[in-house]
């Protein structure tokens, strides 16, 4: 359903039945990654979220990881923003 690097990849959907009565298969919320922040980017004008996390995360996909350092849903969110965090790598899972 997602693909192999998505956030969403290792959790189990589930089914909701809706206000009509309509079952409407959902994802929960993943865990925060937990990552350290490593720095801030200086954002210049036409700099979008999915640019710097190609640069600095090697994964444009990975904008996601960019926001949720940032506290923010929305990417655009940060559109106006001067200072971008920037995260490490996330920890490693035990187990």
């Amino acid at each position: 359903m997602f693909d192999d690097k998505s956030r969403y990849a290792p959790l189990e959907t589930y089914v909701v039945i809706d206000r009509h009565g309509v079952a409407v298969r959902v994802v929960p919320v993943p865990d925060a990654p937990g990552a350290p922040l490593v720095g801030y980017h200086l954002r210049r004008e036409g700099e979008r979220v999915d640019h710097l996390a190609a640069a600095y995360l090697k994964d444009d996909a990975g904008w996601w990881r960019i926001a949720e350092q940032a506290d923010v849903i929305i990417p655009d969110a940060l559109a106006e923003a001067r200072e971008i965090p920037i995260p490490g790598p996330p920890p490693e899972k035990k187990g």
